[in-house]
């Protein structure tokens, strides 16, 4: 079992990934800005430490092999939070996980990160912010695991998927639910490393995708 770092633990992926890892027994150190967002979150194997991503974070990753950026700077921030979080603070971790010989990275990224310009949508700088931080992942020494999903829905995680884009818009959704298992079914997971994953609603079961 890994010792794993999850940087946005509070969030809606990142809350569900914690407790699916903690469940699965690996130990977490779940990073939040405010530990009273997991106040129901408990377990043996559950550190959390309190920490700013706009500020020096490298802390968190005393004692982890394994790390999860799942942060995000929200629907309802402007771009100068997308710089600082989707990007630089992004940015940061993979620095501070060559410091720590982290033996894996697992990058919760998005649809349309692999090319911004291809895609006529008001999120691009989010996008771009995306696209830097996977591609400063990818130049790393950093052995990594990029998930790339659609739009997130909060149904209940049907664990079938599709890895390529689906044609009609409408289908290019999954639930985070979905999401928070790629991240447990990737962690410790050789066929995954330095793998860059789509994730959309489809037939093929999940596990057997990322495995």
């Amino acid at each position: 079992m890994s010792h794993i770092l999850v940087i946005g633990a509070s969030g809606q992926i990142g809350k569900q990934a914690t407790e699916k890892l903690l469940d699965a027994g690996h130990t977490v150190t779940a990073l939040v800005r405010n530990k009273d967002k997991l106040s129901d979150v408990t377990a043996d194997n559950l550190n959390i430490y309190e920490g700013d991503l706009e500020q020096d974070f490298s802390g968190a990753f005393k004692g982890c092999d394994t790390v999860v950026f799942c942060a995000g700077s929200g629907a309802n921030t402007g771009p100068d939070k997308t710089l600082l979080i989707d990007l630089w603070a992004a940015r940061n971790a993979v620095e501070y996980a060559r410091q720590y010989n982290i033996k894996q990275f697992v990058m919760v990224s998005s649809v349309g990160s692999d090319d911004p310009d291809a895609i006529d949508s008001p999120i691009k700088p989010y996008l771009v912010a995306k696209h830097m931080a996977d591609e400063h992942l990818r130049n790393s020494d950093v052995p990594y695991t990029i998930l790339r999903p659609g739009s997130l829905t909060d149904e209940a995680g049907t664990e079938y998927v599709q890895e390529l884009l689906p044609g009609d818009e409408d289908k290019r959704e999954i639930p985070r639910e979905d999401v928070a298992t790629a991240i447990v079914y990737s962690i410790d997971n050789e066929k995954a490393l330095n793998r860059i994953y789509g994730l959309f609603k489809g037939d093929q079961p999940l596990k057997s995708v990322i495995q």
